[in-house]
């Protein structure tokens, strides 16, 4: 089990709400426990539908544009630059 992929390898799905995922790293094919590494892509004007992870964490980075996030109770604003650290 190696702990590399490249984009270029990784087809993306769409997702019930749109956006476009790549599984870069997960724990079903790289040593990794309660973590993994996707790029999503969400169209302007578009928005994720709202779920939680029981024990995995999550961690966004946004690359381009900005929107509004929601975490928990909480809701801000997000923009290029942003990294965000999500508990499960």
């Amino acid at each position: 089990m190696s702990g590399r992929t490249s984009l270029g390898e990784i087809a993306p799905y769409v997702t019930r709400d749109g956006s476009e995922i790549r599984e870069l790293l997960h724990p079903d094919s790289h040593p990794l426990r309660n973590q993994s590494l996707a790029e999503a892509v969400v169209a302007p004007g578009a928005a994720t539908l709202l779920h939680r992870h029981e024990t995995s964490e999550e961690i966004y980075h946004v690359t381009r544009g900005n929107g509004l996030l929601t975490l928990g109770s909480e809701k801000f604003a997000i923009a290029a630059g942003d990294s965000i650290a999500i508990p499960p």
